[in-house]
């Protein structure tokens, strides 16, 4: 079953470093421009700092998962493909429709970030929500889309120029976040709650709960190299471009969140205005900074949505190929674009956008749907990972592998549990029409019945989430 992939080369593909790069600018979007103030509402420094040790590891272990897996099932494209080598074509349809359920609505999030950026200049945009911001997003979106459909993937002048964007305002927010940092100051509530008194051990662990969601969210796209696989120098390249990219981000994630409890304080920076980091260094350092961190985000947040305008049509395209929706979702132009599935997740994305009127915080929203469709297909990843390690349990290594995939899957569903499983059960109503299709692929290929048993044992479930959902809704049970 195994090839030893080390010895494969292709003298053409992507380096190591390219391939950390990518792990490093994928999972790097909006998400950390506005994270210290998000994080200052869920808790005081010493939980965050305990928080991102247990999200640290455990993204640390589904790394590991996804690095041993490229390295086991080189012949497998798409995270999706390891839900269905395992379990089946149902599975790989579920993990592969949450894939794509998480890409486009990751843009959705990077729309009103963008425009609360645009708001630092123009302050008709400063909410991020208004139907100015959602009008111009809805432009910027169909001509992103628009460029896709033409053809244009991905140019390296580009994502060098974009990677830049994004590394040079961070590492000079933390500078000076570094030389602004007051001890004291940070000391101070190092454990306290939002009121400024010290928290027991209960208040502690809420603090922590509190910041799962949003730090899961910051690292979508940790898959990034083990996507590119196929393109790489090396097959064990990939891997380890995993792993050392998860340490970048680590880094640059605890660094850019936890300095400015050492420059402000928290009330401060919980109520900050959004993007954080931009008003943040404007405080530090006066207008010029306010400027320089936004017209760095701007660029960044529009390299990342193009990138993540081509992953939704190309996770619809890879599943067409397995015939696990119709073959209109993966229908190609003369550009080789897939273009009903470009404008079908422009629409959804449009769609999305004008309910982000009637929508509190429409950018936690976005980013807490996007984080709970992805972690259905991690929780794949880990489960695979459990599945191979365990057949081959006597083969040298597999008993440490089975360990880091139970890890990986333990830490998925409990930080999804507790950070968000209703917007699990909001992400279940997407997937009413999804099974629809799925269900007509089966039948055009042949398949004596749309679902089998077990295929509607598991659509009843599902289903079921989904009216509990949209119960919850209702009765305001569940806030948007």
């Amino acid at each position: 079953m195994e090839k030893d992939t080390n010895l494969a080369k292709n003298s053409n593909g992507i380096g190591l470093s390219a391939l950390t790069a990518t792990v490093v600018t994928s999972s790097i979007g909006s998400g950390i421009f506005a994270l210290t103030s998000d994080l200052a509402h869920a808790a005081s420094p010493g939980p965050a700092l305990i928080a991102w040790v247990i999200v640290g590891i455990g993204i640390l272990m589904l790394s590991l998962s996804l690095n041993n897996l490229v390295m086991k099932r080189p012949d497998l494209e798409g995270v999706f493909a390891y839900a269905e080598a395992g379990f089946g074509r149902y599975a790989g349809f579920i993990s592969g429709w949450g894939y794509w359920l998480s890409s486009w609505l990751g843009n959705v999030a990077f729309a009103t970030v963008m425009m609360s950026s645009i708001g630092y200049f123009f302050p008709i945009f400063k909410s991020g929500q208004n139907l100015a911001s959602i009008l111009v997003a809805s432009i910027v979106s169909w001509i992103l889309t628009y460029i896709v459909n033409r053809g244009v993937e991905s140019a390296a002048i580009l994502n060098a120029i974009v990677t830049i964007c994004k590394l040079i305002p961070l590492f000079t927010f933390i500078v000076f976040a570094i030389i602004l940092f007051k001890g004291n100051l940070f000391t101070a509530m190092f454990w306290n709650n939002v009121s400024g008194h010290f928290d027991g051990g209960q208040g502690i662990a809420m603090q922590i709960k509190n910041c799962m969601m949003v730090m899961m969210w910051v690292f979508v796209g940790i898959e990034g190299a083990a996507m590119m696989s196929s393109r790489a120098k090396k097959k064990s390249d990939a891997g380890r471009a995993t792993i050392l990219g998860l340490f970048c981000l680590l880094l640059i994630y605890i660094l850019a969140s936890v300095l400015p409890y050492g420059y402000l304080t928290r009330g401060q920076l919980a109520n900050i205005n959004q993007p954080a980091m931009v008003y943040i260094f404007n405080d530090m350092v006066g207008n010029w900074g306010g400027t320089f961190i936004s017209i760095g985000l701007i660029i960044s947040i529009l390299g990342s949505w193009l990138s993540w305008t081509m992953l939704p049509a190309e996770t619809m395209r890879l599943m067409t190929n397995r015939k696990l929706l119709p073959p209109i979702f993966g229908r190609e132009n003369k550009k080789k674009a897939p273009t009903f599935s470009l404008v079908l997740t422009g629409f959804l994305i449009q769609l999305f956008l004008f309910t982000l009127l009637f929508t509190e915080k429409a950018y936690n929203f976005a980013y807490s749907l996007c984080t709970a469709a992805i972690v259905i297909s991690y929780i794949f990843v880990a489960a695979y990972q459990i599945k191979l390690s365990w057949t081959h349990i006597h083969e040298e290594g597999n008993t440490k592998q089975l360990i880091i995939g139970i890890i990986a899957i333990a830490f998925q569903i409990v930080g999804i549990t507790l950070a968000g499983l209703q917007y699990v059960l909001l992400c279940f109503i997407a997937y009413i029409p999804g099974i629809f299709f799925y269900a007509k692929a089966r039948k055009d290929n042949g398949a004596a019945h749309a679902l089998s048993k077990s295929e509607w044992l598991i659509t009843v479930i599902i289903t079921a989430g989904a009216i509990v959902g949209i119960l919850l809704l209702v009765f305001g049970m569940i806030t948007v």
